[in-house]
């Protein structure tokens, strides 16, 4: 049986950064051939990075992306890497934009990927199956493909596919049954949120058995906005055996011997399988050859524990950002809390201690042991603490105006984000602000006071999960020989704004451990009222919840981006109208 040696390239492009995409796919090429690939695949939409939203519309940025393509192709051949087949993501159009005044029927912008060989574009796909749920709108972007492209490499018959693809039963896997195929390629913009990687495993076997194929998954890691992409790239033969397998969160290359059935189909001509057209093509029959070091075993990296991973993802969602977006450093306001020293161990772990500001910003009310929690986060972390009292302040507002009450309580939060703000236009930091998903879910905020900032690290992290984070990165620190970055105490004590005297978080909220299953039931399980009361919560406390919820969609609207996590984050996840007078209490 034929052997190729297939090069998974799991890397981290930059949406817009058209040339710096290419330039990092000639790179790892380049490092996939040093290892004797015979194949190389990168993500989806490589050149243009993932999603690319409304820059579809703009025919200079297809443009852009279409000679890129050629151009990388050319590039590569120069680069000496003209015998290496390189299958790259790109963004394609054969007419004008489906919400244009000329468009076309069946024509429009693609979700495309080629195959480059000799210098030159061999081979091309268009995505079959366009996903529109969740945070994906591709219908609203792309016209769906019609042909299954088949290349024959190295005797072996080749099927390219592209991420939705394989979340969906039949067409492009089915036909390549059909099609007689012993590999299938499927390149992937796959976000994570928990638990994610449990479900990837089975659905890649389950297109094995479907295709009766070998397949190669690689997926993109990195973050882009509110989404971050763990890689997880795998290799999975036909009878659902793993046989590689990359670790998540980081940039990788998956370099793994696969033995493959011969070709047998004729290569010419077009056929019609299923409504679908095989496309043939021939690549060529001999192929780089691999160096005699015997056979390559990529590995099988084991999924790590669930704290872990999220802990992974928000570290890498809140680096891109911030490296990305060319913030040279992030600033954000210490409370001595959880949700601070949470937010300030994540951007430590992120930037490292000498990009991060943290700024105690005690008032009458802050409580001398908030006081000594923040300084002393900020010394087991070593980022740059200053102390800015906001009391003189506070006290300038009410000398000329007469407030009261939560209004007292909203000014003190107001005058904290005006100062944040500050320090972000006159040093250039990045403002993280450090409201949690459930005080989100309940508009447990203040507008424009502790909601300021221009990203949130755990926007889309439950409260009790807050906790746990601290914990296992406490115990992993332990388990390193590391000092944990947070003060026991700041684990332990009751959550409080300090706004007034004696305040909880309790006087206002449920208990967190009451409160977030209501909230994850509403928020990510779409359940009403019904559903809510049945699943054994106390019906006063699910319409006291689900009143919050539902009158603070005019504050979450407002919020900073933050790394998506779960199945439903607010955002691009949940759209609900401002204006809705539909309750679930009636």
């Amino acid at each position: 049986m034929p052997t190729l040696r297939l090069a998974l390239c799991q890397v981290d492009p930059t949406v817009g950064d058209i040339t710096g995409n290419a330039g990092m796919v000639r790179a790892w090429a380049r490092r996939a051939a040093d290892a004797g690939a015979q194949l190389a695949l990168f993500p989806e939409l490589m050149l243009t990075g993932y999603p690319v939203e409304d820059l579809v519309f703009r025919r200079s940025f297809v443009a852009a992306s279409r000679e890129a393509l050629h151009r990388l192709a050319a590039d590569l051949a120069a680069d000496g890497l003209g015998d290496l087949p390189v299958l790259v993501g790109y963004l394609d159009a054969d007419g004008p934009p489906q919400v244009s005044a000329d468009a076309e029927p069946g024509k429009g912008a693609r979700n495309a990927a080629a195959l480059l060989h000799g210098g030159a574009v061999v081979a091309t796909y268009f995505k079959h199956h366009l996903p529109n749920y969740g945070v994906f709108d591709e219908d609203r972007y792309f016209v769906s493909g019609d042909a299954l492209t088949v290349v024959r490499i190295g005797g072996v018959d080749v099927a390219l596919t592209i991420c939705e693809d394989l979340w969906q039963a039949g067409g492009p896997f089915a036909v390549a049954r059909q099609a007689g195929v012993g590999l299938v390629l499927n390149i992937n913009g796959s976000p994570y949120e928990l638990n994610k990687d449990d479900i990837r495993l089975p659905l890649v076997r389950r297109r094995a058995a479907e295709a009766g194929a070998t397949i190669a998954y690689v997926n993109m890691v990195g973050g882009q906005d509110e989404l971050v992409y763990d890689g997880d790239s795998m290799i999975v033969d036909a009878n659902g055996t793993l046989l590689a397998r990359a670790p998540q969160f980081v940039e990788h290359l998956l370099v793994h011997d696969v033995e493959l059935p011969p070709a047998k189909e004729p290569v010419g001509g077009n056929e019609v399988a299923d409504d679908m057209r095989i496309v043939r093509a021939k690549v060529s029959d001999i192929l780089p050859p691999s160096p005699g070091d015997g056979v390559a075993v990529g590995g099988i990296i084991e999924p790590v524990a669930d704290e872990a991973e999220v802990w992974q993802a928000l570290v890498l969602g809140l680096r891109d950002y911030v490296d990305k977006n060319r913030f040279p450093s992030v600033v954000l306001g210490l409370s001595g809390g959880i949700d601070s020293a949470v937010s300030a161990a994540l951007a430590v772990d992120a930037l490292g201690p000498d990009r991060v500001v943290g700024v105690s910003l005690p008032s009458q009310h802050s409580s001398e042991h908030s006081r000594v929690d923040a300084e002393e986060l900020a010394k087991r972390t070593g980022l740059h603490f200053r102390i800015e009292p906001i009391q003189p302040m506070v006290d300038t507002f009410l000398a000329n105006m007469s407030l009261s009450g939560v209004t007292v309580e909203n000014l003190q939060a107001r005058v904290r984000g005006v100062i944040l703000m500050a320090l972000s236009n006159q040093e250039g930091h990045l403002v993280l602000t450090t409201g949690n998903k459930s005080e989100l879910a309940v508009g447990y905020s203040t507008l424009y006071g502790d909601s300021v900032g221009g990203y949130n690290p755990v926007k889309d992290v439950w409260k009790t999960l807050i906790w746990r984070l601290a914990k296992w990165r406490n115990a992993d620190a332990e388990r390193r020989g590391e000092t944990p970055p947070i003060p026991e105490s700041s684990i332990g004590k009751p959550p409080s704004a300090e706004l007034s005297p004696g305040q909880l978080d309790s006087d206002s909220l449920p208990e967190y451990d009451v409160l977030d299953p209501i909230l994850i039931g509403y928020v990510d399980g779409d359940l009403g009222r019904e559903g809510l009361v049945a699943s054994g919560h106390d019906p006063a406390i699910v319409d006291r919840v689900l009143r919050m919820v539902d009158t603070a969609e005019y504050k979450r609207r407002q919020s900073a981006p933050g790394t998506k996590i779960s199945m439903k984050a607010f955002g691009r996840d949940r759209r609900l109208p401002i204006t809705n007078r539909w309750r679930e209490d009636g």
